[in-house]
């Protein structure tokens, strides 16, 4: 936690935490899917899904009813995406795992460094890559 703490005052960025980030870049990206008529759109969408196992894994832990609460999570991020959030709370909302329901995050203080996520989206993605890249070389022999 000393860590988390240096991390927050060296970045003069936070976002917030709670699955927030995660839900919000998934609705995103499921959006921008659609408009792709090529097969990275399924790739696309893979990666989406892939980005709510941080919220699902936060639900789970604190032995809450993952499903229910992602999906709330992810109706919430998507009105405040189609702007259907007047006063713009919704894009601030994340897990609230001790009433096991959601919340606006931000003035909740739940808020965790930029750096940090940028960097584990990142490293995630990369790791995601050479994945592809590697088994994209790998090929099968007739009769292997």
């Amino acid at each position: 936690s000393l860590c988390v703490v240096k991390r927050m005052l060296e970045s003069s960025t936070l976002v917030v935490g709670g699955g927030a980030v995660e839900a919000a870049l998934s609705v995103h990206l499921e959006k921008y899917a659609t408009t792709l008529n090529t097969r990275e759109q399924l790739a696309i969408q893979e990666f989406a899904e892939a980005l709510l196992v941080i919220p699902k894994t936060l639900a789970v832990n604190a032995a809450k009813d993952s499903s229910e609460l992602v999906a709330m999570l992810r109706a919430s991020h998507a009105k405040s995406q189609r702007g259907e959030d007047p006063e713009g709370n919704l894009q601030n909302t994340g897990l609230d795992l001790v009433n096991g329901k959601i919340r606006d995050n931000l003035s909740a203080g739940v808020v965790e460094p930029a750096i940090s996520k940028i960097k584990s989206l990142r490293f995630a993605t990369e790791a995601a890559i050479t994945i592809l890249r590697i088994d994209d070389r790998i090929t099968l022999t007739k009769g292997q």
